[in-house]
C-alpha cells in the first residue's frame, strides 16, 4: 500500500522563507471551493491507484487548520469516502499556532487524525515576526494545549535554528522550551534560503543569518541535547520518542510508493515520479476535463541507477542505515560493486562505516550529509 500526501495550499500569510505552493488569506476564500470540488474529482480518478487503502496519511501544506470548520469537514469528507484509510494506520495534520480551536481539533479528530504537526520554528516572539510567522510563543502554550485536550496523544513540533540575528544561547534557550512543552517528536531544520521568496531578496535579514560555522555548533548541540533529554535522532533532522518515529516520513526515505494529491503534490509509484500542477485554476481546470492535472515536464521515470542512488542517498540519512542484504535483493546487485571509488573514499576518512550488513553515515557528518550524498548521483 502506498503512503497518502494531501496538500492544502492555503495560509494565514506566507512566510518569508516558505517556497512551498500555499495562498494566502487575502486571496483565499475565493479558491476554497473550488480546490474542494478539485481535490473530490482527482480523489475518484486517482483512488485506484490504492487498491487496498493507504499505509499512512498526512495532510500539508500551506496550513490545512486555516481551513473553516465546514470546509475541513468536506475536505475529509472527500479524503475518507475516497480512499480506505485503517484507523490503526499514522495519521497527521499540521498546524500552525493560532489557527487551532477546540471545534477544529473536534473535526479533525473524528476524522481519524492521530498525529499532530505543529509549526513552532521558534519559541522567541522577536525571530518569529523576523521570519513572518504569524504565531507567538504564547500562541504555541495555547495550541499545545488544546491539542492535548482533544486527546491527542502523538505531537510533533517543527523547529529552525539559523534564523536571522541567532545567536547560539538563542538556539539553546528555544529548544529547551520546545522541550518542555513535552513533545513526543521534534522536526529540526536549519534554515534554507530558497530562491523567489521574501527572504532571498531581503538583504537586511541575509546580512545577519549565522554562518555555516555557527549553524553546525547549533545542530551539534541539539543532537547532544536531546539525546540527554531522551529522544532518538533516527533521521538527520528529525527526533523522537521511542515509539514515535515518523512512519509516514520513513516510507520516503526507505524508498516506498506514495501518492500525492493536491495543487502541488508529488507521487512516486513504479519507478516514476509525478508532480500536480502548482495553480488552483489550472488544477482545477484538468480535473473538470477528466484530466489528472499533472505536469507533464514534471513527470520523471527513474533509471534503475537512479533507483539504487536514492535508495542510498535517503538510506544513509537514517540512524539505522542502509541494509546491504535489502538492497541486494531488490536490486540484485551489491552496492559494494555499484560505488566502489566513493565507498572506499569515504569509508577510509571514516565518513561512512561498512559493519557485517548496514552502511552508515558518520553521525558527526550528518550536518552536512547533504554534500557526501550527492555523490552517489
Amino acid at each position: 500500500m502506498p503512503s497518502l500526501y494531501v496538500h492544502v495550499p492555503f495560509c494565514i500569510r506566507k512566510c518569508a522563507y516558505c517556497a512551498f505552493y500555499s495562498v494566502p488569506l487575502h486571496e483565499k476564500n475565493s479558491k476554497v471551493q473550488a480546490y474542494l470540488q478539485g481535490l473530490k474529482k482527482e480523489i475518484e480518478l486517482r483512488r485506484e491507484e490504492a487498491p487496498e487503502g493507504v499505509s499512512s496519511l498526512f495532510v500539508g501544506g500551506g496550513t490545512p487548520t486555516s481551513l473553516k470548520d465546514e470546509e475541513l469537514q468536506i475536505f475529509f469528507g472527500h479524503l475518507k469516502r475516497g480512499f480506505n484509510i485503517p484507523e490503526t494506520v499514522e495519521q497527521t495534520i499540521e498546524g500552525n499556532p493560532g489557527t487551532l480551536t477546540r471545534e477544529k481539533l473536534r473535526i479533525i479528530r473524528e476524522a481519524g487524525i492521530n498525529r499532530i504537526s505543529l509549526g513552532v520554528q521558534a519559541m522567541d516572539d522577536a525571530l518569529l515576526r523576523k521570519i513572518g510567522r504569524i504565531h507567538t510563543v504564547q500562541d504555541v502554550r495555547e495550541g499545545i494545549r488544546l491539542v492535548r485536550g482533544a486527546g491527542f496523544k502523538n505531537l510533533n513540533l517543527d523547529l529552525m535554528f539559523g534564523l536571522p540575528g541567532q545567536s547560539l544561547s538563542d538556539w539553546q534557550e528555544s529548544l529547551k522550551e520546545a522541550v518542555k512543552l513535552e513533545p513526543e517528536h521534534l522536526s529540526i531544520y536549519g534554515l534554507m534560503v530558497e530562491e523567489e521568496t521574501p527572504l532571498a531578496h531581503n538583504q537586511r535579514l541575509l546580512d545577519v543569518l549565522p554562518n555555516d560555522d555557527l549553524q553546525a555548533e547549533m545542530y551539534n548541540w541539539t543532537r547532544s541535547y536531546l539525546s540527554d533529554e531522551g529522544f532518538l535522532h533516527y533521521e538527520t533532522s528529525n527526533f523522537a520518542r521511542p515509539g514515535f518515529e515518523c512512519q509516514h516520513n520513513l516510507g520516503y526515505w526507505l524508498g516506498q510508493d506514495y501518492l500525492g494529491i493536491g495543487p502541488g503534490a508529488v507521487s512516486f509509484s513504479h519507478r516514476i515520479r509525478s508532480k500536480n500542477r502548482e495553480d488552483i485554476e489550472q488544477y482545477v481546470r484538468y480535473l473538470k476535463e477528466n484530466k489528472l492535472p499533472v505536469k507533464p515536464e514534471e513527470v520523471e521515470r527513474l533509471s534503475e541507477h537512479e533507483r539504487m542512488a536514492e535508495r542510498i542517498i535517503l538510506g544513509l540519512r537514517l540512524s539505522q542505515g542502509v541494509h546491504l542484504n535489502s538492497f541486494r535483493q531488490e536490486f540484485n546487485q551489491d552496492i559494494r560493486d555499484i560505488f566502489p571509488g566513493v565507498l572506499e573514499r569515504y569509508i577510509r576518512l571514516n565518513v561512512l562505516s561498512l559493519n557485517e550488513d548496514t552502511l552508515k553515515l558518520n553521525p558527526d557528518y550528518w550536518f552536512v550529509a547533504n554534500s557526501v550524498l550527492q555523490e552517489f548521483v
